[in-house]
């Protein structure tokens, strides 16, 4: 599953309208989010509409570079132009994501083509805590429990919900945040039944 810069104001982000969530079914569409750059532009469209330039800006990558990738998102349908604007003869256009949530929805397309592997989340959540964590500001919990795959399901549809009431907070301060969540199969040991 794939649930992924800030804005003055007190107003759900981001600041156009878009679907909670939309099934990747398509090869094209997993692949698209496989780049690290694509995933921190989906990340910034999470705060609001941009331009190219404005997306440019903030990656301190070339616009040529942020245009192909915003091309790669918008023909797996992860973005689309959601408002332009006239600016000397030229009209500008400001992306924005099509859902606030992603996620894999088939092991095997429509087309009968593998799916790629999402990334994982996990890893990017390791790479991007280590500095709070030397910091001592990484506030995390692991936890392990015997449950039914019908349970774990349940669990995360819970999960959801709780990344959606994060992905809707009123942006303010100077630090961006992550929150990661997960629940996943493990070899954990795991006592014998108490006959």
């Amino acid at each position: 599953m794939l649930a992924c810069s800030t804005v003055e104001g007190n107003s759900s982000p981001p600041d156009y309208d878009l679907a909670d969530r939309i099934a990747l079914t398509r090869p094209s569409q997993v692949k698209a989010l496989g780049h690290p750059l694509r995933n921190t532009i989906l990340g910034l469209l999470h705060e609001r509409a941009a331009t190219v330039t404005e997306l440019a800006a903030a990656l301190e990558r070339p616009k040529s570079t942020v245009a192909h990738h915003v091309k790669v998102l918008a023909e797996a349908g992860l973005v689309q132009v959601v408002r332009t604007r006239r600016v000397r003869a030229i009209d500008e256009r400001f992306w924005g994501r099509t859902a606030r949530m992603f996620y894999v929805a088939v092991e095997q397309s429509p087309e009968g083509e593998d799916m790629p592997r999402d990334f994982n989340d996990f890893e990017v959540a390791a790479r991007e805590s280590a500095a709070a964590y030397r910091d001592g500001k990484l506030w995390g919990f692991i936890r392990h429990a015997r449950i039914s795959e019908a349970q774990a399901s349940e669990f995360w549809e819970r999960m959801a919900e709780l990344v959606t009431e994060f992905d809707r907070l009123p942006r303010s301060g100077e630090t961006m945040y992550g929150f990661a969540v997960g629940v996943y199969p493990t070899d954990h040991p795991t006592l014998p039944g108490s006959d």
